[in-house]
Parts: structure tokens; C-alpha cells; sequence
């Protein structure tokens, strides 16, 4: 934040230089606190703001909780950049979603970027890395060489999940429900 009030007041400076204004004291105390009151208006709209990205998914797959628990400790320190959507809670709206689906989402990874275009299976990956800080990750699987190789991975483990998980049963029909002992 100091850089971008040193860059802030530079240009103030500078710019009531070139139009012939004073460089002095007086000038100097109005272009800080035009900075100043600039930074502080930028940083409430972060907080303020809703994440950049959101993932959906399913949190009755234990291979899914796993990951996304450790993705969720990777952005502490950039929080709500990522928004984790559980899909499997009764309140689930795929219209509030770009109209995913509960099936859908429940067929294939489903993340929606920043510009709210949704990505499936390998890439969706690759935008959720990404907005974590793993994006040298993402760009390894989007690799040309690696890519066919984790979308066949991919497609695999997204067909098979819930019956390597032990929920093939729960899942028949409509919604998976957890099943009590």
C-alpha cells in the first residue's frame, strides 16, 4: 500500500507541476491527501466486493472436501477472492450460478472466473488454482503436452467418484443424501 501512495502522490506532484501549480508545502499537503483519501476508498470496496471466483462443489465427496479445505487454508491471506459453493446443501440455487445445475455440477468440476463465464472438468481447475496462487499448477495441466492426459484422468475420476467414495447407492436418484447410521 506505501508503494501505491508513493506512486499516488508522485503523479499528484507532477501533475501540479506541469500545470503550473505550486510544488510547495500547500501542494504537496493536497496531493497526499488526495491519495490518501483515494487508497482509503479503494481498500473499503475491496472488502466490500463479492470473490472473483466461485467453485462449486460437492461437499459429500470426501476426496472434494479434502481439496477444498486445503485450497480454502492457501487463500487465508487473500480471503474472498475465492467464494466455495457447496452444492450439496438443501438452500443450492444454480440459477444464482450462471444456471449450474445441481446436476451439472455434480457431473463435472464447475468454477465461474471473474468475468462470470463458467469453465468445466480441466479448465475449471485451472482458474480455481489460479485464484489461490498454485496458477503455475493450472497452467501445467492447460499444458498442451499434459492436457489430454488429465482430461482422460479427469473424466474418469468425475464418472467413477461417487462409487470410489462409497455413495453410488445414495446418488440414484435426484440429490445424493448422506445416509445415517
Amino acid at each position: 500500500m506505501l508503494s501505491n501512495v508513493t506512486l499516488c502522490l508522485s503523479r499528484r506532484v507532477a501533475a501540479l507541476v506541469h500545470r503550473g501549480g505550486t510544488s510547495g508545502p500547500g501542494g504537496l499537503v493536497r496531493a497526499a491527501a488526495v491519495c490518501c483519501s483515494h487508497q482509503q476508498q479503494q481498500q473499503r470496496s475491496f472488502s466490500t466486493e463479492p470473490a472473483g471466483v466461485r467453485v462449486l462443489y460437492d461437499g459429500l465427496c470426501p476426496i472434494c472436501v479434502t481439496e477444498i479445505r486445503f485450497l480454502q487454508y492457501l487463500q487465508k491471506k487473500q480471503p474472498r477472492k475465492v467464494d466455495f459453493i457447496d452444492i450439496s446443501l438443501p438452500g443450492y440455487d444454480g440459477a444464482k450460478y450462471r444456471d449450474v445445475s445441481y446436476e451439472m455440477a455434480m457431473e463435472e468440476m464447475h468454477v465461474i472466473d471473474e468475468t462470470d463465464k463458467v469453465h468445466r472438468g480441466v479448465p475449471a481447475f485451472a482458474v480455481m488454482y489460479g485464484a489461490v496462487g498454485l496458477g503455475w499448477l493450472g497452467r501445467f495441466m492447460m499444458w498442451a503436452p499434459v492436457r489430454p492426459f488429465m482430461a482422460n484422468s479427469y473424466a474418469i475420476f468425475a464418472k467413477n467418484r461417487l462409487k470410489w467414495t462409497g455413495r453410488g447407492d445414495e446418488c440414484s436418484a435426484g440429490r445424493c443424501e448422506k445416509k445415517t447410521p
